[in-house]
């Protein structure tokens, strides 16, 4: 087989000027202030002059540090007990036979590994009924004390049926266990909701209709009911599945970044192997970020790791093909870290591409890459996309809570039809 270098196209393209984005008032017509953290600049795309200004150093406060962007609401959750005496507590604790145990599906093990690690900072457990309707109805949170709002467009919940309701009474504490009934975490302060599945399912997808991948998941068959609370998560999670070393989560990738003097990271989401339009991209971005004056940016390749649908290319066959990409030089390794995202995926499109959007503001990229209908899908029943091809980049730029993230759009330019891997062919539309 050739080697992976030759079957990516070597060949420049043309940089096509990216569209400016048009001033909104949503922040207005929702009531909800989105006052920025303290110095982080409003620009939305590569394209803004004010932040050419700013890294040429000719325009008002241009000096611009090294340092990376702050997560939301301004610190990193981190819900995993330290090592010691107060991780055996826990341990302990969710051992007790009078302690509720709440057993959890795969999706709900995946949501519990993506808050103890910080992705969704500055949430700090399963979402109780406020947090559930705030994110449901507006797609943010507004943050304690009424001032800012942080984006949030997916919920992050778990369910429970009847009898564990009733096992769990007026307990405050219950225990979260695997598969294999091995304690994993323990959520506490819980409160107890009703499970709207409808509301849920048409709010998140915008449509009901039969055959959405993770509705027929981790929805369909769920409880009645939801738990929210507060998580104290016993130990890292760990899959053993041979890829752990690239689970990094957002506080070892901003010190990977940090090691390599980073002063611009940019995010690049896939569920598939990367193909010749991706590559062009993502070396194409890095040089306009080098001409706008960034010194050193860094590319986050970060594949999703979490559930996916059964015609995706399954994640360990991704992980090869991303090694191969690095190791023959299709990106530079020097200027590369590759690392595996953790959330489940959705499939629902320009509500779910602010998820992906925001997990990597936690992780310290201040540039986003999207492309064509970004977390999209083909309709489960008509014979046509499920959502609009242009809408998640839309969304994104005007999305409340997304402010200080630059939004990197990029634009088809015709078809092609690559052989990159054994396992899957792909007939894409190539990006520039």
């Amino acid at each position: 087989m050739a080697s992976m270098s030759t079957l990516f196209a070597k060949t420049s393209t043309p940089t096509i000027p990216l569209p400016r984005t048009r001033q909104t008032h949503l922040a207005s017509r929702l009531e909800l202030p989105l006052t920025r953290l303290p110095g982080v600049a409003p620009a939305r795309e590569i394209g803004s002059e004010r932040l050419r200004r700013r890294r040429r150093g000719d325009g008002p406060g241009s000096r611009v540090g090294c340092s990376l962007i702050e997560p939301d609401g301004g610190a990193l959750v981190d819900l995993v007990a330290p090592e010691g005496a107060a991780r055996e507590a826990r341990r302990r604790e969710a051992a007790m036979p009078g302690l509720p145990r709440v057993k959890l599906s795969r999706v709900d093990l995946e949501w519990v590994h993506v808050l103890s690690e910080g992705w969704a900072s500055p949430l700090r457990g399963f979402m109780r009924e406020a947090e559930f309707l705030q994110t449901l109805h507006f797609n943010c949170l507004r943050l304690v004390g009424g001032g800012a709002v942080v984006n949030m467009s997916v919920p992050i919940v778990l369910a429970i049926d009847d009898a564990q309701k009733r096992a769990v009474g007026d307990q405050r504490r219950v225990a979260l266990v695997d598969a294999d009934n091995k304690p994993v975490a323990i959520l506490s302060d819980i409160e107890i909701y009703k499970h709207n599945k409808e509301e849920r399912i048409a709010r998140t997808w915008g449509t009901t209709a039969p055959g959405l991948p993770y509705v027929k998941e981790a929805i369909s068959n769920a409880g009645n009911w939801l738990i929210g609370g507060d998580l104290e998560v016993i130990e890292p999670i760990k899959y053993n599945d041979g890829l752990d070393q690239y689970r990094l989560s957002p506080s070892e990738l901003r010190e990977e970044f940090n090691r390599r003097n980073a002063d611009a990271v940019f995010a690049f989401q896939l569920r598939n192997p990367v193909h010749n339009g991706h590559a062009l991209l993502m070396t194409d971005t890095r040089r306009r970020l080098l001409e706008m004056g960034y010194k050193n940016p860094i590319l986050l390749l970060h594949p999703l790791g979490g559930y996916t649908k059964a015609d995706d290319v399954p994640l360990s066959w991704r992980m090869k093909q991303h090694e191969k990409v690095l190791e023959e030089g299709v990106l530079n390794p020097d200027t590369t870290v590759v690392a595996i995202f953790p959330s489940p995926m959705h499939y629902a499109g320009p509500t779910e591409v602010q998820w992906h959007a925001k997990a990597r503001i936690n992780a310290g990229a201040n540039f986003y890459i999207v492309g064509r209908d970004p977390a999209g899908m083909s309709h489960p029943v008509e014979k046509r996309d499920l959502y609009d091809a242009e809408h998640g980049k839309k969304v994104l730029s005007m999305a409340p809570g997304l402010e200080k993230l630059n939004i990197l759009p990029f634009r088809v330019c015709k078809i092609l039809t690559l052989f990159l891997c054994p396992w899957h062919t792909f007939s894409t539309e190539f990006s520039r």
